[in-house]
């Protein structure tokens, strides 16, 4: 009995130290194994689309691009940082500058502006009597007529009247000469001259058909009666212009009026007259800023010798001497700058080798040509975002980031919550978007840019530059009150940086440049549109497209109304050099 104690002693014993040693190694192996099998997988997202997470490899839902894995983690980054894909960065032709203390080249500034007529020495001639105009003398627009010559004939019951009232009066002149005299008072008043009422009284006969002769010289700018046509005392007949001088009207922002007063110097150079320039001097700075362009009227006379400025001209002016805040100052590109009313933002590569970004608040200064002062907000030796910013700062939407139209920033979120606040934020910006009036009007920015688009693929650079003229007025004439709150100060912010591209293709036929400017040109109203979810009368698609030669293998995007390819930057020369990346 004692050995079969021992035996089953011996035997229990070996139960429990088996069930010790094997069973914590079993449970162990199933929590190994099971946290295998929870684990998730590495997410993959879209380089040009990062709201799109999924848990495997594939294509963009949006664009179909092949998704990259997504980051893994923010290790090193700071609460307000944000991190992009080498790939995200080429795609969207982010480029960076590091800025440095320097003094403005020239401290000068250029405006772009338009020949007017003198409105002081223009005059409008009217007839002083009312009739039919039996004769008009002046054929057409633009002909030059001088002081004294005839312009019209005109036969006037009223008049006929007057006269033969005048030789009945005469014959009264002893007995009633006040009487005598108000009736020829009265012809004057008409504007008949001395010899002409005594022509009258010499003749003894009454004129049917009156002459009417031009009281100024200069040239006839608009014919207002026709012949034949029955008009009113006081009626105007013709406008004419004296184009001895003219006025070169300019716009000034904003932000630049401070830096002008009148007797200031400007020189005006004109496309038309590439190798002169004429010298003027501020005549007069509108004390009424314009509250749809946000810009005032700056004006300077110039003498129209031999006619050489014509009305509707497009010229430049250049105002030297601009004296900055301070000798050594911080200067950085208008487009690496975004405005949210009152806030002027710009974006901070955070790291000299990963592509790091951080938003920063800066304080402007002035505008000098086309870059800005900054008073407060960057150091020498900062890199910043001068081109694709508008790119940059959805990304940091997206991520829950500070940026334009969140200035405190939100938590970053991952997966499924992830994906369900970036549709939120999705929603909130079509929220803010434009009214279907504001779509209307920027629907006239794209056709002026498709017109732009056409003549570079024409490799036409005169067209191109006339054609950059008529989208600075759409640009202009936008109405930016169709826009509410965020969206609005978002555009502001665009039209501003959009009217700096334009300006710089206006003032350059060079075909090579051109294509330069329209890459970011095109670039900037994509992001516009994009991030005020426009939409284009009658829902019409807009196509982006992509030529990955184009800006020394760089490549460029641009937007279309068809999807066939006619590339804009090689022109004829590889005309269906490209693809549609996106339909928007």
């Amino acid at each position: 009995m004692k050995k079969y104690i021992i035996y089953i002693g011996i035997l229990v014993i070996g139960i429990l130290l088996g069930g010790l040693l094997f069973g914590n190694y079993s449970t162990n192996e199933t929590e190994h194994a099971h946290d295998e099998t929870t684990t998730p997988n590495h997410l993959w997202t879209c380089s040009m689309h990062p709201q799109i997470m999924q848990p495997e490899a594939g294509s963009c839902p949006i664009c179909g691009m092949d998704l990259i894995p997504a980051e893994t983690g923010a290790d090193g980054l700071a609460a307000d940082q944000f991190k992009l894909t080498k790939n995200a960065m080429t795609l969207a032709n982010i480029q960076t500058t590091i800025i440095g203390s320097a003094k403005v080249k020239d401290n000068k500034i250029k405006l772009s502006g338009k020949i007017v007529q003198n409105e002081e020495a223009n005059a409008v001639q009217v007839s002083y009597f009312s009739g039919r105009i039996e004769r008009l003398n002046v054929n057409f627009t633009g002909e030059e007529v001088h002081k004294g010559q005839l312009l019209a004939t005109i036969y006037s019951p009223e008049l006929i009247a007057a006269q033969q009232e005048l030789l009945t009066t005469l014959s009264l002149k002893g007995t009633q000469p006040a009487l005598y005299k108000a009736v020829r008072n009265k012809l004057k008043l008409w504007k008949l001259s001395e010899n002409q009422i005594n022509q009258i009284e010499t003749s003894g006969k009454v004129k049917e058909n009156f002459p009417v002769y031009a009281t100024v010289s200069g040239t006839v700018s608009e014919k207002l009666v026709a012949q034949g046509e029955n008009i009113k005392q006081g009626q105007p007949l013709l406008r004419i212009a004296n184009l001895n001088t003219v006025w070169a009207n300019f716009d000034v922002y904003e932000n630049q009026i401070s830096l002008f007063k009148k007797g200031q110097r400007i020189e005006i150079v004109s496309n038309a007259y590439a190798d002169k320039t004429f010298s003027a001097k501020v005549s007069f700075i509108d004390p009424v800023l314009n509250s749809r362009t946000r810009t005032i009227k700056l004006r300077a006379v110039l003498t129209n010798k031999n006619n050489m400025f014509k009305p509707g001209m497009f010229v430049e002016g250049i105002v030297k001497g601009i004296i900055t805040s301070s000798v050594k100052s911080i200067i950085i590109p208008a487009t690496s700058v975004l405005w949210t009313g009152e806030r002027s933002i710009v974006y901070v590569k955070a790291s000299k080798d990963q592509p790091v970004f951080e938003m920063r608040e800066i304080t402007l200064g002035k505008q000098i040509d086309t870059s800005y002062e900054v008073v407060n907000g960057l150091n020498s030796g900062d890199e910043i975002v001068t081109n694709g910013t508008f790119t940059i700062d959805a990304a940091a939407q997206l991520q829950g980031k500070k940026s334009m139209m969140n200035k405190d920033g939100g938590k970053t979120t991952t997966g499924h919550e992830g994906h369900s606040g970036m549709q939120s934020k999705q929603e909130e910006t079509k929220e803010m978007a434009s009214s279907k009036d504001f779509g209307k009007e920027f629907s006239n920015v794209i056709v002026s840019y498709l017109s732009l688009k056409d003549a570079l693929v024409e490799d036409d650079g005169s067209s191109a530059q006339k054609l950059s003229k008529t989208l600075k007025t759409s640009l202009i004439n936008i109405d930016m009150s169709l826009l509410k709150g965020d969206a609005h100060t978002s555009w502001m912010s665009a039209q501003e940086s959009l009217n700096t591209l334009v300006d710089q293709i206006v003032n350059t036929n060079e075909i090579s440049i051109q294509r330069k400017l329209f890459s970011n040109l095109s670039q900037s109203l994509t992001n516009i549109i994009k991030s005020l979810s426009i939409k284009m009368p009658n829902n019409d698609p807009l196509y982006l497209e992509y030529c990955p030669m184009a800006d020394n293998n760089k490549g460029a995007y641009w937007l279309s109304l068809e999807k066939e390819i006619k590339n804009p930057y090689f022109g004829k020369a590889m005309l269906r050099c490209g693809e549609v990346k996106e339909e928007i």
